[in-house]
């Protein structure tokens, strides 16, 4: 599955779409501690978290996660929709909690 795909879905809503679409969804990341997650995070994965500032987006690159999506109703802040728009990165979000919203991008891949 693509983060295309996931977009298309219309699951979750999204906050930016990056410039690399088309890249590939292989697992789901759940985790909301940036250091469990700068050390654990798994490349291609789709991230769930309520964490929503640039150390996000930083954890994220480090990573190579392939997006990020917002749970819980949280928003990504201003300087973190700046860093987005200027590294392309994807960003969705969902007021369900981070398992539910994990398990439905679990069940597309």
């Amino acid at each position: 599955m693509t983060i295309q795909n996931l977009i298309d879905s219309g699951i979750f809503e999204v906050v930016h779409a990056g410039e690399e679409t088309d890249r590939e969804i292989r697992d789901v990341f759940c985790c909301d501690l940036l250091s469990i997650a700068m050390s654990k995070g798994i490349e291609d994965a789709a991230w769930i978290t309520v964490m929503g500032n640039i150390n996000t987006l930083a954890v994220m690159t480090l990573t190579d996660m392939a997006c990020i999506v917002l749970a819980e109703g949280a928003r990504m802040d201003e300087a973190g929709m700046a860093k987005a728009r200027q590294e392309g990165f994807t960003i969705l979000r969902t007021e369900e909690a981070i398992f539910p919203a994990a398990l439905r991008i679990h069940e597309m891949i």
